[in-house]
């Protein structure tokens, strides 16, 4: 009976330290935990508005979310307010509404807010590339273009946001640059000075270069090539992210990040993990990557648990987690912020993407909003370890 009550109070203390803790708190002495935020989290609608993007509108009410997503993570990144198409529509015409809602929300959680982006060849309207005329804009247009954009955008959050993506997915995956509109125009030179107008506008802020596939040795290589001679000649930036939009069984997640991280430590930057996730679906094509125009056609074949995960496949996911945390607590002098892309499952863009229309379960919470069992692993991997550095410390004393 002693016994049973002994195993009573164990499990109440368990219980307790579930609700007292959150993966922030128990990685706050490693890294930066983050989410990014939809602004359905942030403020209900009533309607579908026209001209905005619903992806991941799986309802126009997610706020209830939002008290989870304060418990959780103290850095909010933006899926898609902050991007150009939504913020600077037409030349010369900002709105900041969806942006400063998210902004306001944050703050008022005690949460750090991380902006995305400044720069992208994606979701940027075709303005930003031509004239009156629908003619190609020259070199310098662009450039005042970026100028104006990038001082506009951090003048009005200044003081409230405390980092950018400046530059979002400027490389293929063999390491070149991509030949985007912004290339064809001005070279390699438009990411130096999309960073050099950034730190211009506002000096006090975090700036960083994002990417997509970057556990690739050859892309990750191309692109800590290209930043290491503007590093050494003092280009303001911070840190190197990378997406992690990632597919179970596509190979050594751990091993090659790891060798990322090395990677960008070589030229004097922090790592950091800035879109996560991962998929438990089958590859259809051998895709790697988040190119968002990459996409395939619906086959059932490729949708196999549209009725739930398997037991077995969650305890993968739980396990692919919890190795991929060690990684970051083994190399955390050299990583910043550990990001995960989307709350739930219903709201991940994975549910579309390479194929739409699939039930994806790439998130660490599921479709109710319900944290899943990885959660509470990975609060307990990092509490078992802080015991074990405390036992070792008092060990070393004595």
């Amino acid at each position: 009976m002693k016994k049973a009550l002994y195993l009573l109070a164990g499990l109440a203390f368990s219980a307790q330290w579930a609700n007292a803790q959150s993966l922030q708190e128990a990685y706050k002495d490693y890294f930066r935990v983050g989410v990014s935020v939809n602004q359905w989290e942030v403020k209900a609608e009533k309607e579908i508005k026209e001209g905005i993007s619903y992806s991941g509108a799986v309802s126009l009410d997610q706020t209830a979310d939002y008290e989870q997503i304060a418990q959780h993570f103290g850095w909010v990144v933006p899926e898609n307010c902050m991007k150009c198409e939504v913020i600077h529509p037409q030349e010369g015409v900002y709105d900041f509404t969806l942006a400063d809602q998210l902004v306001d929300k944050a703050l008022a959680n005690g949460q750090q807010v991380i902006g995305h982006c400044l720069i992208w060849h994606s979701q940027c309207p075709p303005w930003f590339f031509v004239d009156e005329e629908g003619k190609q804009v020259s070199a310098e247009v662009l450039k005042k273009r970026m100028r104006d954009h990038i001082f506009t955008i951090l003048g009005h959050f200044r003081g409230r946001i405390v980092g950018w993506d400046v530059v979002n997915e400027a490389f293929e995956d063999n390491g070149s640059l991509r030949r985007s509109k912004f290339y064809q125009i001005l070279g390699e030179d438009f990411i130096p000075l999309a960073f050099q107008y950034a730190h211009e506008a506002d000096p006090t802020i975090e700036l960083y270069y994002n990417d997509y596939s970057m556990n690739k040795p050859a892309k990750v290589e191309g692109v800590v090539n290209f930043f290491r001679p503007l590093v050494a000649k003092g280009l303001p930036i911070h840190a190197i992210g990378m997406q992690g939009h990632m597919i179970y069984g596509d190979g050594d997640y751990v091993q090659q990040y790891t060798h990322s991280i090395k990677t960008i430590a070589s030229i004097g930057l922090k790592s950091q993990f800035t879109e996560l996730d991962l998929t438990m679906l089958p590859n259809p094509f051998g895709f790697s990557g988040a190119n968002i125009s990459d996409q395939a056609a619906y086959k059932k074949a490729m949708d196999p648990y549209q009725d739930g995960l398997p037991k077995e496949k969650q305890e993968q996911f739980d396990q692919f987690w919890l190795d991929f945390f060690q990684m970051l607590i083994d190399n955390k002098e050299n990583v910043l912020r550990a990001t995960f892309w989307c709350f739930n499952d219903a709201k991940s863009w994975k549910n579309d993407f390479p194929i739409k229309g699939r039930t994806d379960y790439a998130t660490l919470w599921d479709r109710q909003s319900k944290a899943k069992p990885t959660v509470q692993k990975l609060i307990d991997m990092a509490e078992s370890l802080e015991k074990k550095n405390k036992k070792e410390k008092k060990s070393n004393k004595n």
